[in-house]
Parts: structure tokens; sequence; C-alpha cells
């Protein structure tokens, strides 16, 4: 069975984690906050996760005297601004929540400027999307505050996370299985939280989770349905292709969008072909390719050269079926 050592709390959130989330972690659990706070990250799901336990320990009565949040690219920054300057009602802090401003990515000089004299009472809460580590921004939350990036979790982190959630549940599963589970639900962890919880009460009595058991109630998602595309195309194998292109439609995709999959697909291999014949190693090339998670589906089959005639051979099959 798959060992779960160092796997998640609880609550689901990493116990091995990095020293920026060790240190975020050690303000909540103390109460001494920092002025300002910038998470950000390709991980959504932990990013998420912290969000909410900052804030609640930020504003733990939900406070909505004392509480303001901010969404979007359209922001008024003076206004922003202002609102920070008013003083908190019969209370410690007032806390201010930005989400997905664009404030790190595009020049934003006046909120910069005001980073540099937070008053004490203030705590602000950027979470982002897109962050430019050399913009004015960043650098100002550094000074002033901390810092966290979450960053994709590795196969074997996940392996271990889901193994965890299990085994807190009474399941056990073999690698194996894991492994399969995984080619299912793809790396998201938000997706992987919901399809363990379907496998968790559709298992209810059993202490075992089977291959049976994730075939029959875990789906595939569309991605992963486009890697075996991908290789059917690539093994010339066009019965089995169309299988999998129907298989598609009958998931509601629009045929153009399974066309855009297959050719970015098809884009990424050519890419790790091209990062291999300069001698970059495969971790140099999944981190570059932002495809940490089944690598070798990418990386076995760009060796071949009939590759792109395949991929437009594989066009024309699914234009003609879409004007069928």
């Amino acid at each position: 069975m798959l060992s779960v050592d160092g796997i998640p709390s609880e609550n689901g959130i990493f116990q091995e984690v990095s020293q920026e989330v060790k240190n975020l972690q050690e303000d909540i659990k103390t109460g001494k906050f920092k002025n300002a706070y910038l998470l950000f990250g390709e991980e959504a799901y932990l990013k998420i996760q912290y969000k909410e336990k900052l804030i609640h320990a930020l504003n733990p009565d939900d406070d909505t005297m004392n509480f303001t949040k901010y969404e979007g690219k359209g922001i008024e920054v003076r206004e922003m601004i202002d609102l920070c300057e008013t003083m908190p009602f019969f209370a410690d802090h007032r806390v201010v929540l930005v989400e997905n401003s664009g404030f790190f990515k595009n020049k934003c000089d006046e909120l910069a400027d005001y980073m540099k004299t937070l008053p004490d009472y203030l705590r602000l809460v950027f979470v982002e999307e897109e962050v430019d580590k050399r913009s004015r921004m960043y650098k100002a939350v550094k000074n002033c505050g901390r810092i966290v990036e979450f960053a994709k979790q590795d196969e074997k982190t996940l392996m271990r996370w889901a193994a965890g959630i299990l085994a807190r549940e009474g399941r056990k599963i073999t690698t194996r299985d894991m492994e399969l589970f995984l080619t299912k639900t793809g790396t998201d962890m938000e997706n992987i939280r919901m399809e363990l919880e379907k496998l968790i009460t559709y298992t209810m009595g059993q202490d075992i989770v089977t291959r049976e058991d994730i075939e029959e109630i875990c789906t595939t998602r569309t991605e992963n349905k486009i890697f075996d595309m991908v290789r059917a195309v690539t093994e010339r194998n066009q019965r089995r292709a169309l299988d999998l292109y129907n298989d598609l439609l009958t998931l509601r995709e629009p045929p153009m969008r399974i066309l855009f999959l297959l050719s970015k697909q098809f884009r990424q291999m050519c890419l790790a072909k091209k990062m291999a014949g300069e001698g970059a190693s495969q971790n140099e090339i999944a981190t570059r390719l932002a495809y940490r998670l089944l690598w070798q589906e990418i990386y076995w089959p760009v060796r071949e050269l009939t590759v792109l005639r395949s991929l437009n051979r594989q066009k024309r099959i699914l234009l003609m079926r879409r004007r069928q």
C-alpha cells in the first residue's frame, strides 16, 4: 500500500511546506501579522486554502465594518488608499483583501509609494494570478510584509496527499491504483479533492480502494483524453483516435476546442523535442513547459519525425467529421 508519511494535516494543507508557508503558518498561529501579504502561484487550491485561513485569522468575527474586498483590474487606487487611511471602527485592524488586481503585473506607482508608509492598524492581503517579481509592488510588499508562492505540486507529493485523505477516511490504496487515479484527475488539486470525495462515498464500507472503483466512479478530464488522442495519432491508430473524439463529443466538448487542445499538445511536444536537442534535462524541460505530471506522455513520442504529418492528417479528419 502507498505510504502516507509526511502527508497533509487533517484540513488538507501540506505539512511538508516551504519556509515561506511555514512563516505564514506561524503568523496565523501566533496572531503576529505583517502589514501586507502577497499570495500567488500556479496552485490555486493551496492559494485559496491559505487565503481563507489568513482572512479568518485576521477577521475571526466576520466584521463587515472593518473588512473590505476589492477584485479585478478596474480598482480605483486612490479610493482604495483613502479607505486604507480610515481607522478601524472599534477594532484593532482594518483588513483589505485585493484579488487579481494586476497591480503586480502592470505599473502601479501610487500604491507602491503608499506601501512605504502603511498605518500600523492596516492589514493588506493581495491574492494574485499574475506576478512580475521585478515590479515595484512586489518589492514593496517584500520590504514591509510577507510573500508566499504556491507552486504546482509534483506527482509524488500529490500521491501522498491523496493517499493521506483516503487514510483519514479508513481507506488504503496501492501505488499503481493511485497512479491510475491521477491519470484520470490530472494535477489540479481542487479536482483531485472532488474526485476523492466521490471515491470515498462510493467505497463506503470498504477498507481498500481498487482499480475497479476508480474506473467506475472517477471522471477522466478532457485534457487526459486529449493525451490519449495524441498517442493514438502518433501511433497512426485512426480508429482509437476517432473513438476518443466521439467520447469527447459525448462529454459536450465543442469540436474546435478539441482541435485546439490537440494542437496545443503537439506544440508542447515540438517544444520539448527542440529543448531536448539543445541539451536540456527532463526536469528543465518540464519546468519550462509547466508540465510536471504525465511528462512521459509528452516526451516519448517527440522523437518520431511523423508527428507533424500525423497532426495535419488528424486535423483533416476532425474537420471532415465536423462538417458531416
